[in-house]
């Protein structure tokens, strides 16, 4: 018995579109590497070419490794993405979830002891330090965990809890613990953090790579106490001077 025209026209139709599946699969990997290194280049003073990120880089490897484990997740081939993502964490120190979403040209320096949670969310150009954490505050359904801007730095240590964003061009101190949403363009410092907006300048920290200095919200209050004081003490030291006088 033959094989019907019809079948033979989704036997070969399948096959090429199987290539031209993969062909353009290829291309956008290969993009999303350039892209990622030539940020590692820029922000990593460190870094010597192109080689030594690809194949030594932790941070390289496992945001590589993760993109392979979210396909699986999204495919519902949980366990496998789920045992691709342990092994990362094995081999790089690094956690991220299968569920995470993130965006193009992460950056993660030295990397060990970072955690991305399930539901969280990075967009482009994001800079994380060692230590950072990405997690929830409990034990709720949905969305639990943060959602990162374009353009942020969350500096060594951070830990930034819930399910808030973290605005575009913002910066995350060094330490600090962010307990809830964080403006565009502003610093989170202290524990539990503080937001300082910057304002009227417009600051792109992750491509600065500056996380450790940053305003202290703390002693900018106080010194604008200090300047309200010596502004009562200078107003009551007139009205006392002229007291004086009509006496």
């Amino acid at each position: 018995m033959g094989v019907e025209p019809r079948t033979c026209r989704l036997l070969w139709d399948r096959p090429q579109g199987a290539f031209s599946f993969y062909w353009e699969g290829c291309i956008i990997v290969f993009k999303d590497l350039r892209e990622t290194i030539a940020a590692y280049k820029a922000r990593d003073p460190a870094a010597r070419s192109s080689l030594e990120i690809f194949f030594l880089y932790p941070g390289v490897r496992a945001v590589r490794r993760h993109r392979r484990a979210h396909w699986c997740w999204e495919h519902n081939l949980k366990f496998l993405a789920r045992f691709i993502s342990q092994r990362t964490r094995r081999i790089t120190g690094i956690e991220i979830h299968p569920g995470a979403k993130i965006g193009r040209r992460l950056v993660i320096d030295h990397g060990m002891g970072i955690v991305i949670g399930e539901t969280a969310e990075i967009g482009d150009d994001v800079l994380l330090y060692q230590g950072v954490t990405l997690g929830g505050t409990g034990k709720d359904k949905g969305k639990r965990h943060p959602t990162i801007g374009d353009n942020v730095l969350i500096g060594s240590g951070a830990k930034v809890l819930g399910p808030f964003t973290v605005g575009a061009g913002s910066r995350v101190a060094a330490g600090a613990v962010v307990l809830e949403e964080v403006p565009p363009d502003a610093t989170a410092v202290g524990v539990p953090a503080r937001v300082v907006r910057i304002a009227g300048q417009k600051v792109d920290y992750a491509s600065e790579v500056d996380q450790i200095h940053v305003p202290d919200p703390v002693e900018t209050e106080i010194n604008g106490l200090r300047r309200e004081l010596e502004a009562l003490k200078r107003h009551l030291g007139v009205e006392t001077a002229l007291e004086e006088e009509e006496q």
